[in-house]
């Protein structure tokens, strides 16, 4: 079983219903054959606080992969790096120490966020996946973000067309640890 836990963009916010990544990510793996079941984990503007609270709620679906999607809207509030870092690292430690595999989903901020406040967002991704030996997928939205056809207007959350591209996106990053 696999676990997509994150946010709106896990959840889907709004793309129709049926069209979020995680729904794609499942018709991908049938269409291939694997034997994975994808259970959607999103809740639309949770920050890693809100993640982090509910963990217990993935760790009882027993999943074997995970993939850990959050901090975007930390970003966007502008909340202190040190706050989303600690709560990122205790997602991904709770799950590793559970013996579950761990994808991380990258994330970055529209550029008036300024090239400090950014890179270090961006950084968090980097260093967790580093230190705990993580599949990273650098930037989740790696095709779709800037192509606007593919993101709704308010140039944040994908259509279900650009869902079903972030869906390729994570199962490029997934397919090795489903062995």
């Amino acid at each position: 079983m696999v676990v997509a836990f994150g946010d709106s963009l896990t959840a889907g916010y709004g793309a129709e219903t049926g069209k979020s990544y995680p729904d794609f990510l499942q018709k991908d793996l049938d269409a291939e054959g694997l034997k994975w079941h994808v259970i959607n984990g999103g809740v639309s503007g949770d920050t890693t606080t809100d993640g982090l609270n509910r963990i217990g709620e993935v760790l009882a679906y027993k999943p074997r992969i995970v993939i850990v999607e959050f901090g975007g809207n930390d970003g966007l509030r502008g909340l202190p790096i040190e706050t989303t870092r600690a709560n990122l690292e205790q997602i991904v430690s709770t799950l590793t120490k559970s013996g579950i595999k761990v994808v991380l989903a990258g994330m970055t901020l529209p550029p008036n966020y300024g090239p400090d406040y950014i890179h270090s967002f961006e950084k968090i991704y980097q260093d967790l996946a580093a230190h705990y030996k993580l599949t990273r997928i650098p930037f989740l939205l790696e095709g779709v973000a800037t192509q606007r056809g593919l993101m709704q207007r308010d140039g944040l959350h994908p259509t279900g067309e650009g869902n079903a591209i972030v869906a390729k996106t994570v199962l490029r990053y997934l397919r090795p640890l489903l062995h």
